[in-house]
């Protein structure tokens, strides 16, 4: 039965000689992967690969059964036409490493709307705007929140200290999970926050790696199979 579906690109591999391997998050089935048969084969049908820029948000009609790992696409059109995401030498590298952390932290086979909406407007978020240094610590933080493992912040007024392992603050550092001095500081700063107001919250490098690292270990601590993004330290150069 075919199948309309949004999408957002999450990866692309190599099959075969000719063939492609791209999987998606869609709004109507989550995470799926499809299978486009000799699509490298030639320039012609070569021209289809360009849809699959990292983060490209598209319109799908695809050939889709439950029962099969790879499914097919048989109509594809751009959704939102990006200006500055792939041409951007510094947008490109956030969305070369969110990319990689979605397709990694990204499992569910199923609908889920308010992500996909999430990951929609955000990224035609970055794409229109030019203050986004601290894009990316307020998009994982965010995106905690439709993963289950959002920062509980009952105590957050009074808290030394951030567990990161609870997901919540408490008054004691107790546990090598244990969150404190500026880093804990620039955690209460991005909750309380919007990417609108993200302009008005100043860190240096150096800072901004520091709370990175700390954000990837929250999301290891939560996610079972998630591992370290290999494009961190080509984010962390672009930024330095």
């Amino acid at each position: 039965m075919l199948t309309p579906t949004n999408a957002i690109v999450l990866s692309k591999l190599r099959f075969k000689d000719n063939d492609l391997i791209v999987k998606c998050y869609t709004q109507k089935q989550g995470v799926v992967s499809y299978l486009l048969k000799g699509v490298l084969a030639s320039k012609k049908s070569n021209k289809k690969v360009a849809y699959f820029q990292p983060l490209s948000q598209l319109q799908l009609i695809t050939d889709y059964k439950s029962n099969r790992s790879l499914q097919y696409i048989k109509d594809i059109k751009t959704d939102f036409l990006y200006t500055s995401l792939h041409t951007n030498i510094l947008k490109s590298a956030i969305v070369m490493f969110l990319a990689e952390v979605l397709s990694n932290a990204l499992q569910e086979e199923e609908q889920n709307d308010p992500l996909y909406s999430y990951l929609q407007a955000t990224l035609q978020w970055l794409d229109a705007n030019d203050d986004y240094a601290n894009f990316h610590l307020l998009f994982l933080l965010e995106l905690t929140k439709y993963l289950g493992f959002y920062p509980d912040q009952t105590n957050i007024e009074t808290a030394t200290s951030f567990n990161l392992q609870d997901g919540d603050f408490q008054e004691l550092s107790i546990s090598k999970h244990n969150v404190s001095g500026q880093n804990l500081a620039l955690l209460k700063q991005l909750l309380g926050t919007t990417f609108d107001e993200l302009h008005t919250i100043k860190v240096n490098a150096k800072q901004r790696q520091s709370f990175l690292t700390l954000i990837l270990v929250y999301f290891e601590l939560h996610l079972g199979n998630f591992k370290k993004p290999k494009s961190l330290q080509i984010l962390n150069d672009v930024f330095n």
